[in-house]
């Protein structure tokens, strides 16, 4: 009786089938976990991280890097004044009231407050 030439192949396939399954589990684990670990994060960095999101639309005027563009320097600004400014603008300039409030302006101020 001779072998079958394709056992060798099926075999091998399957042990991959079997590989990539249970490294995919692992894989769900390391997620989970990572989603933990994600929810412990400082609210300052989670701050930052969402200011850091919400500043485009500040970029238009004030330059990439907020160090002044068409609109002035507000890099490195104190963060109630830039709250202040979000919140009531200021007359006479582009900056209308309530461009943004609440949480969102001050997202946004601890962000720029946090830049040299």
């Amino acid at each position: 009786m001779r072998n079958n030439p394709i056992v060798p192949y099926i075999l091998i396939m399957a042990l991959g089938i079997a590989l990539i399954f249970f490294l995919s589990l692992d894989g769900v684990e390391k997620q989970k976990e990572a989603a933990e670990g994600a929810d412990g994060a400082t609210t300052e960095t989670a701050d930052a991280e969402d200011g850091a999101a919400l500043v485009q639309t500040c970029i238009g005027c004030h330059g990439q890097d907020l160090k002044g563009g068409m609109g002035p320097q507000i890099a490195g600004l104190d963060a109630d004044r830039i709250v202040d400014v979000l919140e009531n603008g200021i007359e006479g300039t582009p900056m209308t009231p309530g461009m943004k409030t609440g949480d969102e302006a001050k997202k946004i101020a601890e962000y720029i407050s946090s830049l040299e």
